[in-house]
């Protein structure tokens, strides 16, 4: 679903410049490399998480149904038997209405960082109470919370949202040992999530770099924060043998269809643009990243439809040439957030003047001499050796 809006203003291309032939990926990703084709390393990457990370359709359908009865069988005796997240987004909607139709019995969790827009808590009310589901919801400390977002914007790194993602999974982490619960299902997924370049975000597991950024650039103590560190993450998934699913990898899953049903079954409303269920992802998405960093997250998100044919390639090259949003809702989102972090524009615009750095001038598990190792070792397939940076 495309909202119609103006055309954007003539973008002026740098020296250099390189657009992937198949998708929409641009030199804008400064770690993009092409083949002789012209294909970029995210088609090449996406077609191995297709080939490994997506459910084979031949054998979808039994897998998926062991899956829930293995569910069924570990939740006997407790009130629930998963967890997901609900953000009133797309595919957590859609997530709470598929395992419903798989007869399970989620308990929904909820992390409210205070950004929540009116239409997401509509549609988180609307969904749980037509899918009988119940809520426990975690309300973060807001000035302890808005004390961690200032300090990654005063670090001027494009990782300013990572302190929410790492929350979220801190709270299902914790509501997960509370409730006994072994599963978590989530709504990660290659078919409409499948690409997102490195440098435009990184660190969501990395408890190191948050507290150091807090550390260095913060003023209030983290008492409450929810948090996690590499040891209690990867102890989660052994010691206590939890397992988190992208159920939306094991399914025929279309977004567009998505929208389709949840909007017909359980009176889900369209809030804009991909995560602007939140008002500050709206507008760091839609303004501090591109007019800081120049990284337009929708050249990422319409890639990965393109390449799961969703949309085709000149589809999206259309939608790039429309505002990221409208700019009177742009105006008053960049009023809004101002405000509500405590700030004056004076201060606002110096931050925006920052230099723009990254995750690797700060401390970080990233930084770690073994995990880059591996990283250099795993990250990439075969598949992409042979290509050349653009």
């Amino acid at each position: 679903m495309i909202e119609l809006r103006e055309k954007a203003e003539p973008r002026i291309l740098p020296p250099g410049y390189r657009i992937c032939t198949r998708c929409i990926m641009d030199t804008s990703d400064p770690e993009i490399v092409f083949d002789e084709r012209g294909e970029c390393n995210h088609c090449k990457q996406y077609d191995y998480q297709k080939q490994t990370v997506q459910w084979d359709p031949a054998t979808r359908k039994e897998r998926l149904e062991r899956l829930v009865d293995a569910i069924r069988a570990e939740g006997k005796g407790h009130d629930y038997d998963c967890l997901i997240g609900v953000s009133g987004g797309v595919d957590s909607t859609y997530v709470a209405y598929l395992v419903k139709q798989l007869g399970l019995r989620p308990l929904a969790i909820h992390m409210d960082n205070g950004w929540n827009s009116e239409l997401a808590v509509g549609n988180i009310e609307r969904t749980l109470r037509k899918l009988n589901i119940d809520l426990d919801t975690e309300v973060l400390d807001w000035e302890e919370f808005r004390d961690i977002q200032l300090a990654f914007l005063k670090a001027s790194t494009p990782d300013s949202e990572i302190p929410s993602d790492h929350a979220i999974t801190a709270v299902l982490m914790q509501r997960a040992l509370k409730y006994r619960v072994k599963t978590i299902v989530m709504g990660s997924n290659v078919s409409s999530e499948g690409i997102l370049p490195r440098m435009w975000s990184q660190g969501i597991r990395d408890w190191k770099y948050i507290k150091g950024l807090h550390d260095k650039f913060g003023t209030v103590p983290m008492r409450t924060f929810p948090h996690f560190t590499l040891t209690q993450f990867m102890l989660s998934r052994t010691l206590h043998r939890r397992q988190w699913i992208n159920i939306l990898d094991a399914v025929e899953y279309d977004k567009a269809e998505a929208m389709k049903t949840i909007e017909r079954e359980l009176g889900w409303i369209y809030y804009g643009g991909k995560h602007y269920e939140s008002v500050y992802t709206r507008f760091f998405q839609a303004y501090i990243l591109p007019r800081k960093f120049g990284y337009d997250k929708r050249r990422a998100h319409l890639s990965t439809l393109v390449l799961s044919g969703t949309i085709s390639r000149e589809k999206a090259l259309e939608e790039m040439e429309l505002p990221i949003c409208p700019p009177e809702l742009l105006r008053q989102d960049r009023e809004f957030v101002i405000k509500k972090l405590g700030i004056n524009e004076a201060e606002f615009e110096r931050i925006m003047a920052l230099p723009p750095k990254t995750i690797f001038d700060y401390p970080a598990y990233e930084n770690a001499w073994y995990l880059h190792a591996l990283r250099q070792v795993y990250r990439l397939p075969r598949t992409l050796r042979g290509l050349k940076r653009g």
